[in-house]
């Protein structure tokens, strides 16, 4: 069998979760993006983190001995800023909730930035920054309140850090929503243009989208109709995968990026019960009767086909109840 990247003609690949968590590198990461190129596979980074410019993202990926041109890095601040620009007129004052290097993105769109309401700005554009702070989020709502076009970056409740798992965007984002009864426009994972202008870049036809998060890469890489793999170094686990309503099901369910350079085990039906490898698993009621090793990913990925093949269609998250069996 052939390795699961020989289908592909190119990665578009998520960053916090995938390639590092917090400054540090996820071990195995960057051994393995740096497989891709003598495979003929084109590389395209796409973040939803806004806090920092593309260019300070692939130097920071070069860094760590990844390779990353200035180029190949997709972000939300970019998404973010072309959506407004698209909504007002150039020279439109925009109050920027986030970085200097959302900032930047508005500038080089022919707006405004202002940090304050009292400046009367038109929109608002909010992005994650580790330095903002109440104050910053009160200009916010004034300003929101006020009536002004407001736009989010991305809407990730969490972020994966080297401690853990932290607040993300979406948490900065609640807190305005919570104070002025209204709903940002977002611009960033998990909506397809993202996606599809990072593929378009990369002139790729067969690209598969990579992340650790079901409700933004997953979702994203889906809406934009091309082959997703979920990988568990970050967010989300086997449970919550096995869990997932159908628009954020994975093609793929990988342990780490290195996993692309393996075949992928083929699921196949029998008498009702799916096999992957060694295991196999039955959906019968509200359960999935399983038999396998909880260790070994193939039966998570046989859990998986029985369980989506019984529930083909469904909107909200489901949790089967397990039964294991040696």
């Amino acid at each position: 069998m052939a390795d699961l990247i020989e289908a592909f003609d190119a990665v578009l690949s998520d960053l916090d979760g995938v390639v590092y968590a917090g400054p540090h590198a996820i071990p195995g990461a960057v051994e393995a993006l740096r497989g891709f190129a003598p495979r003929g596979i084109r590389l395209g980074y796409v973040t939803n983190n806004a806090s920092r410019t593309p260019a300070e993202v692939a130097a920071h990926l070069r860094e760590l001995g990844a390779p990353a041109g200035d180029d190949d890095v997709v972000s939300s601040a970019q998404a973010g800023a072309e959506l407004l620009a698209k909504k007002v007129p150039a020279g439109t004052r925009v109050l920027v909730t986030g970085s200097a290097a959302l900032a930047r993105e508005i500038e080089l769109r022919g707006l405004t930035p202002v940090r304050s309401a009292d400046e009367a700005p038109e929109a608002v554009i909010q992005g994650f920054s580790p330095d903002l702070g109440w104050r910053d989020l009160a200009e916010a709502a004034y300003a929101v309140a006020a009536g002004a076009l407001w736009i989010a970056t991305n809407a990730d409740m969490s972020i994966p850090q080297a401690r853990g798992i932290a607040p993300g965007n979406g948490t900065l984002v609640a807190a305005v929503q919570a104070a002025t009864g209204r709903t940002p426009l977002v611009a960033g994972k998990p909506q397809a243009p993202l996606f599809l202008a990072a593929a378009e870049r990369l002139g790729a036809s067969r690209p598969i989208v990579v992340g650790d998060r079901l409700d933004t890469d997953i979702l994203g890489g889906n809406r934009a109709g091309f082959a997703t793999a979920a990988v568990l170094t970050g967010v989300d686990t086997r449970e919550s995968i096995l869990a997932a309503r159908t628009a954020e099901r994975p093609t793929f369910i990988l342990s780490a990026l290195d996993d692309f350079f393996r075949p992928y085990p083929d699921a196949e039906a029998h008498d009702g019960a799916w096999r992957v490898g060694s295991s196999s698993a039955r959906a019968v009621d509200g359960r999935v009767e399983i038999t396998g090793d909880p260790d070994d990913l193939d039966t998570w990925r046989a859990a998986c086909a029985a369980w989506w093949n019984a529930h083909p269609e469904t909107d909200k998250q489901a949790v089967p109840e397990l039964h294991w069996t040696a």
